[in-house]
């Protein structure tokens, strides 16, 4: 791709890129330094990408999507720098460095990274309201997300009752907890969530905050089991509690899945349990 010397989109608010081929860095940099009022970008990385590194860096971008692949990617940093951005969708399975800075009134985040080995990533996300999570690790300490009221976390990796646990404690003001895998990851087969560790104290939003707990494609696995029964014995004031059941991929019967969760223990005398059958 080539950017003429004396180009401008001077009312440019929308740009998809998708399928372009990029020799290095410059030509990708050189059309957004033209695009002054640009408001929403999506950009997808190609698998055979030569790229090595690049920079948004767009003063007006209030939406960004970035997609950058693993197979055969030769990316080895980026760099995002955007001070008006409200929504980030990072789609990163290239693990690759990355420095995320200025985004103070980033409002929402989709996060699905292979790793939070870069710190700044999970840093630059604690002030959203509404955040998707998909990793493989758990992020470092010394991160709060007071802002957090809806969270959604895919509970594709192994480690993701370990993140759960990490994000519960961390969100003092969490009110929707959405436990499921993505649609993206749906033909992934991989759901082997590892076992619940829970934590040494009750996390604070457990005791104060959390409304809405659904769990999109509960299989009534003994770790399944042991986050839902610690959910419930332990939010004072959850209002409702719905359960997909999926009994196609683990032999759990369904009814031997509503009466482990019926018969527990609720800290909230008001929350209604609600099962609802998976086609």
């Amino acid at each position: 791709m080539d950017v003429p010397s004396k180009a401008c989109l001077p009312s440019l608010k929308t740009l998809l890129l998708e399928l372009v081929v990029y020799e290095d860095q410059k030509p990708f940099e050189a059309l957004l330094s033209i695009c002054p009022v640009l408001e929403d970008l999506e950009v997808w990385f190609r698998e055979d990408e030569s790229i090595q590194e690049f920079t948004i860096s767009v003063p007006s971008l209030r939406k960004l999507c970035l997609h950058i692949s693993y197979y055969g990617s030769s990316l080895e940093r980026y760099e995002i720098d955007t001070p008006c951005l409200e929504y980030l969708q990072l789609a990163d399975w290239n693990d690759s460095p990355c420095l995320v800075k200025n985004m103070p009134k980033l409002k929402k985040a989709h996060v699905d990274v292979v790793s939070f080995a870069v710190k700044n990533v999970i840093r630059s996300v604690t002030s959203v309201k509404h955040l998707t999570v998909c990793s493989e690790d758990v992020y470092g300490d010394g991160n709060v997300f007071d802002q957090l009221e809806h969270l959604t976390l895919c509970i594709c990796k192994d480690d993701s009752s370990n993140l759960l646990a990490q994000f519960l404690k961390d969100s003092p003001n969490l009110r929707v907890l959405v436990i499921s895998q993505l649609d993206l990851h749906a033909d992934l087969k991989t759901n082997e969530m590892g076992f619940w560790n829970q934590p040494s104290s009750v996390p604070e939003c457990l005791l104060s905050s959390l409304r809405i707990l659904n769990w999109e494609g509960y299989f009534g696995r003994p770790q399944d089991r042991d986050i839902a029964v610690y959910i419930l014995k332990n939010a004072r004031h959850l209002r409702t509690a719905t359960i997909w059941a999926d009994t196609n991929e683990h032999d759990v019967p369904n009814l031997e899945m509503i009466k482990e969760l019926t018969l527990s223990s609720r800290a909230s005398s008001t929350c209604e349990l609600v099962f609802v059958e998976m086609p």
